[in-house]
């Protein structure tokens, strides 16, 4: 496998053809199927095997439909256990690092963004085990740093995937950053960080859905950062009403 190059966490060549708008329609009622499956204890996998084959999709449709769907029930805990970002002032937080920080990279690089029906934004990226910073990076963290200091918050604690390469070297940035600019965070790495996260009783900044299912508590942090500082993100409005 050749090394990751890249500079930017932006779009794929194909994803202006995949994303126009003539597809959002085929991908929010794909959305809306696979949610009703879901909602049936359907697999995600088979579940979404059937629905992306009914509409053709690629794989990276296949793959925005997979994080912008959610069952009834998922959706009942998550809006029972979300927190306005205001009312967490002065509080204690912990924040799924990956997450946050890819989400936001790839908004600041053009690339697309999902508004899924929870709520959430999500990315298309993944990490598969390697995390290589971009030249967006610095330019997130300051963004997610800004955000969370005018919280005036007790504290905030960050949690990485220590077996992702580079989690430690991330880590030591953001401590860096931290301490610069007299920010209250800590920072460490887990070779199980949701365990971590939900153990902790905090509430939570983090978009991945299973994780949010198990949570006490959680903000949409990364979309009210988007909407509030990005003029004028990729963003794919893959949520409906059902």
């Amino acid at each position: 496998m050749s090394p990751d190059i890249r500079k930017h966490r932006g779009a794929h060549p194909e994803d202006r053809q995949l994303f126009a708008g003539d597809q959002c329609v085929r991908l929010r009622a794909a959305v809306c199927e696979l949610s009703w499956l879901l909602t049936r204890d359907y697999s995600i996998k088979s579940a979404l095997k059937l629905v992306g084959d009914r509409h053709a999709l690629a794989e990276r449709q296949r793959l925005a439909v997979a994080r912008a769907a959610s069952s009834d029930q998922s959706q009942k805990r998550r809006r029972a256990t979300e927190r306005e970002l205001e009312t967490v002032r002065g509080g204690d937080l912990i924040v799924d690092g990956f997450n946050l920080i890819i989400t936001i990279e790839a908004a600041l690089s053009g690339g697309v963004i999902l508004l899924g029906r929870d709520g959430c934004i999500r990315d298309l990226s993944s990490v598969h085990g390697s995390y290589r910073a971009v030249n967006e990076t610095e330019s997130a963290l300051r963004l997610i740093g800004e955000e969370l200091a005018a919280l005036k918050l007790n504290s905030v604690a960050w949690v990485l995937d220590r077996p992702v390469s580079n989690s430690g070297r991330l880590a030591q940035r953001i401590r860096d950053l931290a301490a610069g600019n007299g920010w209250p965070w800590q920072v460490d790495t887990s070779f199980n960080p949701d365990r971590e996260i939900i153990s902790a009783r905090k509430v939570v900044i983090s978009s991945d859905g299973p994780l949010l299912d198990e949570v006490d508590q959680w903000v949409s942090f990364a979309r009210q950062l988007i909407e509030k500082r990005l003029d004028d993100p990729w963003l794919i409005d893959l949520s409906y009403v059902a």
